[in-house]
């Protein structure tokens, strides 16, 4: 049984999928590509995807190198989001399975460097990483038992996992 405020948040999140969907497809048409809009409300946050034909090869353009056109477009659809509604959006965008893709190498990264503490008693220090790609690092970390925390200042924000 969900309370009002569980259906109320529910509510407010599929508005800023909608919101976010139609923002997006007035960029697809600006740009003259081609992608099917996928809505889901994931956790507390509205989850928005962009699925390209076939191999999805065009909306690589909306991805960019290591995915800094994606961040780009999440912020700009967030804004949009905010200028509609008034509040924050943590709306996460996903173009072309890019993220998804991401999430799985991130978790068993994670999983590995958890592997690593355990088996050498040492902390161990990943690369710097976004935000986005600390939180995966940390849940699988949290998933293999360990602890992790971050340090360091952005963009040089890193993951370290704890051994036990």
């Amino acid at each position: 049984m969900t309370d009002g405020n569980t259906t109320d948040a529910l509510t407010r999140l599929e508005q800023e999928g909608e919101i976010a969907a139609d923002y997006l497809e007035g960029l697809l048409d600006i740009a003259d590509l081609d992608g099917d809009i996928d809505m889901d409300v994931e956790g507390e946050r509205a989850s928005v995807s962009i699925i390209g034909e076939g191999t999805g090869r065009e909306l690589n353009k909306l991805v960019g190198r290591d995915g800094e056109v994606l961040e780009a477009l999440q912020e700009l659809t967030r804004l949009a989001v905010h200028r509609e509604t008034g509040d924050r959006s943590r709306l996460m965008l996903d173009i072309a399975g890019f993220r998804a893709r991401k999430r799985a190498e991130l978790a068993e990264l994670g999983a590995k460097a958890a592997e690593e503490a355990k088996g050498t008693g040492e902390p161990v220090k990943l690369d710097p990483m976004t935000p986005f790609e600390r939180k995966v690092v940390h849940d699988a970390v949290a998933a293999a038992g360990l602890r992790s925390e971050s340090e360091g200042e952005e963009p040089q924000r890193r993951v370290v996992v704890l051994p036990v």
